[in-house]
C-alpha cells in the first residue's frame, strides 16, 4: 500500500509560480513510477506529466511543456511539480498519482487526495 499526500497549492497571480509536493510513503515507494493530473471544475482528470521511478523519463503534456517541471527525491520520498509562467488555465485540483508512466488516470494504482492551485488576478 502506497498513501500520497500533495501540499503547496495556493492562490497566484497569472505569470507566477508554485511548486507542488507530492510525498510518497509505503512499502517500496521508491519504486514507482509517478504521474501529475488535473481537474478543473465541469472537466474531465487530465493528464500533467509524468516521471519514472528512477528520475531518468520525464514526459509532459503539449501545454504544460516548458513551464512545468517534474523532479523526485527518493531520498526524501517525495515527488514535485514546479509549475510556472502560470495561467488562469492552469486553475484545477491537482493530484499525484502512482504506478504508471502514461496520461490514462485508469493506468494509476493510487491517488492524492489533490491540492488546489488558483491562477487569478
Amino acid at each position: 500500500q502506497v498513501q500520497l499526500v500533495e501540499s503547496g497549492g495556493g492562490l497566484v497571480q497569472p505569470g507566477g509560480s508554485l511548486r507542488l509536493s507530492c510525498a510518497v510513503s509505503g512499502r517500496n515507494n521508491w519504486l514507482y513510477h509517478m504521474g501529475w493530473f488535473r481537474q478543473a471544475p465541469g472537466k474531465e482528470r487530465e493528464f500533467v506529466g509524468a516521471i519514472s521511478s528512477g528520475g531518468d523519463s520525464v514526459s509532459y503534456t503539449e501545454s504544460v511543456k516548458g513551464r512545468f517541471t517534474i523532479s523526485r527525491d527518493s531520498a526524501k520520498g517525495t515527488v514535485y511539480l514546479q509549475m510556472s509562467s502560470l495561467k488562469p488555465e492552469d486553475t484545477a485540483v491537482y493530484y499525484c498519482a502512482a504506478g504508471a508512466l502514461d496520461s490514462n488516470p485508469a493506468s494509476y494504482n493510487y491517488w492524492g487526495q489533490g491540492t488546489q492551485v488558483t491562477v487569478s488576478s
